[in-house]
């Protein structure tokens, strides 16, 4: 059975579109995806005009969001070719790509650039492949470090060494499940200044104290890194583009 349902709200004279789909939630949930769809769920017996003024009192919210997804759009990466000269970055380091023909494919950096050698400078996938795979390691490497560096904070209040997971989100710099003890982080963090993923790391770490986003979870944020709102202003301001 089909609980999805599309509805319009009106708010001085712009109409809200949104999607409506019951299920067994305890609040009204609001999100907005990146192709600028609004989405609600909402308990079965949670009357239709209260979901409609719900939505209609999150207007400002919804056109901050939509602002924001419509701005980063602009500055959203073309596909990478993998030729000399593209900039790829690790750890908020612009590394320039030089692609050399070799007999032996390989590739390394010395902080500046990133040399790419490969048996054929033509083959795009080839390229894609050995970059892409070298990437996912500095990510495992990076993220790991990063990890071992915040975890003895948490050791004390019995928090158990998390396993790190690592993939590509489209919304989320990372997300935590604390009851299977997973980190999970964006492969794009890898992009960002370190003290950017240690903030990320770091508000990872806290849900498993408190799991959620509530006073008391801000609260235990900013008592192990005051600086944390500085770090999320820098990791917005420097990204590629905003997630």
């Amino acid at each position: 059975m089909d609980n999805s349902t599309f509805r319009t709200v009106k708010v001085n004279e712009k109409a809200i579109h949104y999607q409506l789909e019951r299920k067994p939630v305890k609040n009204l949930n609001l999100r907005i995806r990146s192709d600028r769809s609004i989405y609600v769920s909402a308990n079965s017996a949670v009357p239709i005009d209260e979901i409609d003024l719900f939505v209609i009192s999150k207007a400002s919210y919804i056109s901050d969001a939509i602002e924001r997804f419509n701005e980063m759009a602009k500055y959203k990466p073309q596909p990478k070719q993998y030729v000399s000269g593209e900039t790829f970055y690790i750890q908020g380091r612009a590394l320039r790509l030089q692609v050399n023909k070799a007999e032996k494919d390989s590739i390394l950096s010395d902080g500046v650039y990133l040399y790419l050698s490969v048996k054929d400078p033509e083959d795009t996938v080839r390229k894609n492949r050995i970059v892409n795979r070298y990437l996912n390691k500095q990510c495992k490497v990076v993220f790991e470090e990063t990890i071992n560096l915040i975890y003895p904070v948490f050791k004390k209040y019995d928090v158990c060494y998390p396993e790190l997971r690592i993939r590509n989100m489209e919304t989320r710099w990372g997300t935590c499940l604390a009851k299977k003890g997973i980190i999970t982080l964006n492969k794009r963090l890898l992009e960002a200044p370190r003290t950017c993923i240690e903030y990320v790391v770091m508000h990872e770490f806290c849900h498993f104290i408190h799991p959620n986003h509530s006073k008391r979870f801000y609260s235990f944020l900013t008592m192990l890194m005051p600086d944390w709102k500085e770090r999320k202003a820098l990791l917005e301001k420097t990204a590629v583009y905003w997630l």
